[in-house]
């Protein structure tokens, strides 16, 4: 039978040794419980950090798809180009107030035209009227042409290689006239850059390229510059008529 003292000291040591690996328990706990937090906050950070960004937020506007047709009512049109085209280049051009172009001037003095339009370019190389009482509105400018068809063989009167007549289905360049005809009343108004005028079947805009005009009744167009005339559209050249310089016809 073991004395009182020892069996006291072993009682003693047992007790240590057991509050020993409570506390070595607790700190294992501890730790264990400090990694999960930490893996599980690892993970939401890089759960948040990839999540994709909402749809509609990018700003950059080369992410916008562009329509050829907007592009190309940016640009004016070239030789060649869709009749397409030429119409929603000409009507992406600022509004012209119509009310404006209803008189011409020369010397001075000011006509009312009535129902017609005159206007010409920033330029003044094109010069364009309508004529409703002898040619049922048609438009027919005097564009200052570097080169202007020669006056035909065998023609005679006064040669007119810079007159432009438009009235939809055809255009001619040059032809005789024996006097100024509707041109007689002068000039309208200015036609500035970047803006359109529409009236009758026509509209017409202002472009540093050039003036560019369309009669939607016959889905032709034409550029009137400095360098000749494009047609567009139906338009073709064909051969002319004894009195006319040149002749496009749809």
């Amino acid at each position: 039978m073991a004395a009182p003292g020892r069996a006291s000291t072993v009682a003693a040591a047992r007790a240590a040794n057991l509050a020993d690996m409570r506390i070595a328990l607790l700190i294992a706990a501890s730790v264990l419980v400090g990694g999960c937090s930490a893996g599980k906050t690892g993970q939401s950070e890089q759960s948040d950090s990839a999540l994709p960004a909402p749809q509609g937020t990018t700003t950059s506007a080369t992410s916008r798809p562009t329509s050829p047709t907007t592009t190309a009512a940016l640009r004016p049109p070239e030789p060649g180009a869709e009749i397409a085209d030429v119409i929603a280049f000409i009507e992406a051009g600022q509004a012209a107030d119509v009310t404006r172009y209803h008189t011409a001037t020369r010397d001075g003095a000011t006509t009312d035209l009535g129902d017609d339009v005159a206007f010409t370019t920033p330029s003044g190389k094109a010069n364009c009227m309508t004529d409703s009482q002898h040619f049922g509105g048609a438009l027919a400018c005097l564009v200052d042409l570097a080169i202007p068809p020669l006056q035909p063989p065998d023609i005679y009167g006064q040669w007119k290689g810079n007159w432009v007549d438009f009235p939809g289905p055809s255009i001619e360049v040059g032809s005789v006239h024996g006097d100024p005809g509707r041109f007689i009343n002068g000039t309208g108004p200015e036609l500035p850059h970047g803006a359109a005028l529409s009236f009758g079947d026509y509209r017409c805009r202002s472009d540093p390229a050039g003036l560019y005009c369309v009669n939607y009744a016959h889905q032709s167009a034409a550029r009137f510059s400095e360098a000749g005339v494009v047609p567009f559209g139906c338009l073709q050249k064909v051969t002319p008529p004894a009195d006319i310089g040149e002749k496009y016809s749809c």
